[in-house]
């Protein structure tokens, strides 16, 4: 097995091989405007430095985020062409769920939550009982319209830290990493249970609204 992984979701992009044991190889940028330009050199640099080929690749893993618009597709729309082209699945995980994975795996123990940067002066959150077990949908909000119900809670993520007085038990990582994401979709596939389909995973109201009591122009 060699699996393929890659987040665009938040602005780190990262890329990431697992071999069904390890991780071979990882390879990571944060830039939250150059994901489309950052991607491919990135898959490229990754599969030269655990020296493989793109067609040993057994499956794809992306994260489906939420995310904003834009970077959420790059990762989304190159994981679907990869995957298309050589022939094998593509396996879509909560992006949330990735980093509530790396913050376990840095000693963050349950229950917690984790927050990334939504922008607008929100978050994207989730709350897990442990790293692999989350309790409640994604949500995006301002994180004071939250700061009550997730009071005493360690909160992982770059949400977090932007926001010390909302949360005040920060902690890393800062940003997913595509090391967690392939390492919990191989522990996935070895127990057998599902993913997500590789669709984008949008929060946020749309910004274009249909207007109200619009004129309507009737022909004469």
């Amino acid at each position: 097995m060699l699996l393929l992984a890659v987040d665009t979701a938040t602005p780190a992009v990262t890329v990431a091989l697992h071999d069904g044991s390890s991780v071979v190889a990882e390879t990571t940028r944060v830039d939250a405007r150059r994901h489309g330009e950052l991607l491919l050199p990135l898959i490229d640099t990754t599969l030269r430095e655990a020296g493989q080929e793109l067609g040993a690749v057994t499956g794809l893993v992306v994260g489906v985020g939420p995310g904003p618009y834009t970077g959420l597709r790059v990762g989304l729309a190159t994981a679907e062409t990869f995957a298309f082209a050589l022939g094998v699945p593509v396996h879509g995980l909560c992006t949330l769920d990735a980093l509530a994975y790396a913050a376990g795996a840095e000693g963050v123990e349950g229950p917690f939550a984790v927050a990334t940067d939504a922008r607008r002066k929100e978050v994207y959150w989730a709350r897990y009982d442990d790293a692999r077990t989350r309790t409640t949908e994604p949500a995006v909000d301002r994180p004071a319209e939250i700061a009550e119900q997730l009071a005493g809670l360690p909160v992982a993520g770059a949400g977090a830290l932007l926001y010390p007085q909302d949360f005040p038990d920060a902690r890393g990582p800062e940003h997913v990493s595509a090391a967690a994401l392939a390492s919990l979709a191989a522990e996935k596939l070895a127990a057998g249970t599902d993913f997500l389909p590789p669709l984008p995973l949008y929060l946020r109201r749309p910004d274009a609204q249909v207007p109200k009591n619009y004129k309507v122009v009737t022909p004469r």
